[in-house]
């Protein structure tokens, strides 16, 4: 599938896609109760144009430090810290396996004490309950949720289905719902291989950037296979 959205996006990597859906407005305003409310409807966006002189080439640099158009960290992560400020275009795609639903995960308050507290548990059961959810949509390969704390990362979840059919049943099913109180607003994702979007440093316990760092921290999962 990468091939073949590279060389879509070759023809309209200039274009910075604005005009896509606004997610449309869940109905239910049930704060009380999760995945409630919904529908909305989205749209695919439209084409580009433009030649294909350079495609071999542009190819090798997209979403490298060499592409000095599209935004590397847009194409690595699917999240910019500098959001629509960037001066680099993010490539939005119109289709993909991978759904990126911002800001899903909510860590729980602090305790009596204004500390922050363990939320090991209350994670655990957050995501067996979106697993749950999201499988309705077709076979999943990966689902990861970021410890990051970043604005452009906070709470984000990835998931990558076995096919584009799942990534838009997905999208079309959530966008306009609720959970925890607030709406979701999934979007397609160009992040297929969270190899090269996780800090491998965060991996082996070494990153020294904490959870500010800009590449992917995955939380890991110790009670589920």
């Amino acid at each position: 599938h990468i091939s073949r959205e590279r060389e879509e996006y070759q023809m309209s990597y200039r274009r910075d896609d604005r005009d896509r859906g606004r997610y449309g407005g869940g109905r239910d305003r049930d704060r009380d109760r999760d995945f409630r409310g919904g529908g909305g409807r989205h749209g695919r966006n439209g084409g580009g144009g433009g030649g294909r002189g350079g495609a071999a080439r542009f190819a090798t640099i997209l979403g490298s430090e060499d592409d000095k158009v599209n935004c590397p960290f847009y194409y690595k992560i699917g999240a910019c810290r500098h959001g629509e400020r960037c001066s680099r275009v993010h490539i939005k795609p119109n289709f993909s396996q991978t759904v990126l639903i911002p800001h899903m995960y909510q860590r729980p308050g602090p305790g009596a004490d204004g500390l922050p507290v363990d939320d090991l548990d209350h994670f655990e059961n957050f995501y067996e309950e979106i697993l749950d959810e999201l499988t309705n949509y077709g076979p999943i390969e990966e689902l990861n949720v970021l410890e990051n704390m970043g604005d452009h990362l906070v709470g984000n979840v990835y998931v990558k289905y076995k096919t584009e059919d799942g990534g838009e049943k997905c999208c079309t099913s959530l966008r306009g719902r609720y959970y925890g109180g607030n709406m979701l607003m999934p979007e397609f994702s160009l992040v297929t291989n969270f190899r090269e979007a996780r800090c491998r440093q965060f991996d082996e316990d070494q990153c020294n950037r904490g959870n500010y760092c800009n590449f992917m921290h995955i939380r890991r999962i110790s009670n589920l296979g």
